[in-house]
């Protein structure tokens, strides 16, 4: 747990906090704390920010819902800035958008960190609105034993690339089985996180293998 006592707070009295979502890693938001934003915080369980605009005390989803449920709380080596984890319950953004780094300078590309949480979401979408014409969707029709098949056959092909062929056709035969992994676990209404989440489970737990 954060050591509230080691915070190098501003002539403001503030500490800049970085919110990141816990299961994929995304930046949510970056949003300002004073010692009892930080003491709410620990004690609630939830983020609770000092907003310079307004000059006041806030609960991160009070009104909207959208609370952020605070998995660790760390602090850079300098201790005058917060990293929060959290599992959010609905948009970071006031605007409506999951995050509030939703806008690029320049080109608008999607980090090699988001390609899993952005793929579970779009496999989300597929599930939920079955569009005709979506490959997903027809996987998706076909339940769980026949996209687990699927999932034989690109394993398959993968130890075969990594057998015989280079390395970009590993590269491109292991991306073809993680994403067809992802429309197993959508088809049962799960993600990569749940993956990862026992992954993470199994490494504590044995300090990996």
């Amino acid at each position: 747990m954060i050591e509230e006592a080691a915070i190098a707070f501003d002539e403001s009295g503030l500490v800049p906090c970085v919110v990141q979502d816990w299961t994929t890693g995304e930046v949510l938001t970056l949003a300002y704390m004073n010692r009892e934003a930080l003491e709410r915080t620990i004690a609630s369980g939830e983020t609770h920010f000092w907003s310079r605009s307004r000059g006041e005390l806030w609960h991160k989803g009070e009104t909207s819902g959208n609370v952020q449920r605070v998995r660790s709380l760390r602090y850079d080596c300098d201790a005058d800035a917060v990293l929060a984890l959290v599992e959010p319950a609905g948009p970071a953004c006031h605007t409506g958008e999951r995050t509030c780094f939703h806008r690029s300078l320049g080109e608008q590309a999607v980090a090699v960190h988001e390609a899993l949480p952005a793929l579970a979401r779009t496999l989300s979408d597929r599930r939920r609105d079955m569009p005709a014409g979506s490959y997903t969707a027809d996987l998706l029709r076909g339940g769980p034993e026949a996209i687990g098949a699927k999932v034989n056959e690109e394993a398959e092909e993968v130890a075969r690339a990594a057998r015989d062929e280079s390395d970009q056709r590993l590269g491109e035969e292991a991306a073809d089985v993680l994403y067809h992994l992802g429309v197993l676990l959508a088809a049962r209404g799960l993600t990569f996180s749940d993956a990862l989440e026992e992954l993470t489970a199994r490494m504590s737990a044995g300090g990996g293998r």
